[in-house]
């Protein structure tokens, strides 16, 4: 794989899947059974926003930027604090570090949860291993992605999230997305299930969800966040797809998704959408 995240950490697609990350985890961590959190495409997990990658592509400005900067309403800010808390714990003081998914689990994580980390990439898989340190609770599996959805389920903790996020540098990462959820679902049925996808005028939005509702499986919930208008060039907005979404997700999205809109928007057409794509049966 050629995609190499450091050109985009901090954007406005990993402020939106990273602030659902934290309120999913907030949700399950009101109950002291321990989880397991599987990120199947975990990247470096530390992101220098001054290094060549991010100075030559600064979309980070336009994302963590812009929200360290601002401070929203009392309600959204609520919802955000794990979120800030996960970035203000790589920062003494001003921000000049992004953490990927892994370390922003990593931060939220209790004595007796557990972080399996999936990165494929040979160097990426090294510095993923010394971002994370000598964390018992956390282990490095250097494997394609994909694979984790299938043999990797359920965990021995029975409870957990598993986040998708792959590089879409294929077409095909659509169909593998539909057909993981198959695979998992059948495995770990109760699992909460984060599946992120980029939004640009060429994507197959529609016939993905159109897939995924056809898969019988239930509480299937999508959330989307556009920056300008879905028909321009480049990476207009992102998607999450979530399966067994906490109860309270819902509204806590009705919060925060306006007001990130707000703040991230770049022009006509930001907007933001939530819907089911299946329900309870």
């Amino acid at each position: 794989m050629n995609y190499r995240h450091a050109f985009h950490a901090g954007n406005h697609a990993d402020v939106f899947k990273h602030a659902v990350l934290t309120r999913v985890l907030t949700y399950l961590m009101k109950k002291d059974k321990p989880l397991r959190v599987v990120d199947t495409h975990a990247g470096i997990g530390l992101y220098d926003l001054g290094a060549e990658e991010a100075v030559r592509s600064p979309e980070w400005r336009d994302g963590i930027g812009r929200l360290a900067a601002a401070r929203l309403s009392d309600e959204a800010e609520a919802l955000l604090a794990p979120y800030r808390a996960a970035v203000a714990a790589v920062n003494d003081g001003p921000l000049l570090h992004y953490p990927g998914s892994p370390l922003i689990a990593q931060a939220m994580l209790r004595e007796g949860d557990a972080l399996e980390a999936v990165e494929l990439h040979p160097v990426d898989h090294g510095l993923l291993t010394d971002a994370l340190g000598r964390d018992k609770r956390a282990k490095v599996l250097k494997l394609d992605g994909w694979m984790a959805l299938g043999g990797h389920l359920p965990p021995k903790e029975r409870r957990g999230v598993v986040l998708v996020d792959p590089p879409f540098e294929e077409a095909a990462d659509w169909g593998r997305m539909v057909e993981g959820l198959k695979a998992a679902h059948r495995r770990f049925a109760g699992g909460v299930y984060l599946f992120w996808y980029p939004l640009t005028a060429a994507a197959p939005v529609a016939k993905f969800h159109r897939d995924l509702a056809a898969l019988g499986v239930p509480k299937i919930l999508a959330a989307e966040l556009s920056v300008r208008d879905p028909a321009g060039p480049g990476l207009t907005g992102s998607g999450l797809v979530v399966v067994n979404p906490p109860f309270t997700l819902e509204a806590e999205l009705a919060v925060l998704l306006p007001e990130l809109v707000r703040l991230l928007g770049q022009g006509e057409g930001a907007a933001s959408r939530v819907a089911w794509l299946r329900g309870e049966g």
